[in-house]
């Protein structure tokens, strides 16, 4: 039997993910749900209403894990990267 004087130390698993993963994970979920994922990203980053992003593979839950100022700077950087 286990001693339950003992402090124990819980570990929650990480779900690290770069904006990107996120962007693409969320874009990806809107896709197979039939949104238009472009228009429903940008309802969400103008409004902060996470009702704009599907339930569908946890892409609300990772959205709101993630600030939308680093959304929009990944989208930027991305954007500036790829039109130079």
């Amino acid at each position: 039997m286990e001693n339950m004087d003992t402090t124990r130390k819980f570990r929650a698993a990480k779900d690290i993910r770069s904006p990107e993963e996120v962007l693409m994970t969320v874009y990806r979920a809107m896709q197979t749900k039939g949104y238009d994922p472009v228009n429903q990203i940008v309802g969400y980053l103008l409004s902060g209403d996470p009702t704009y992003i599907t339930s569908h593979n946890n892409a609300r839950y990772l959205v709101l894990r993630m600030e939308r100022d680093d959304l929009l700077e990944e989208l930027v950087r991305s954007y500036i990267e790829h039109h130079e």
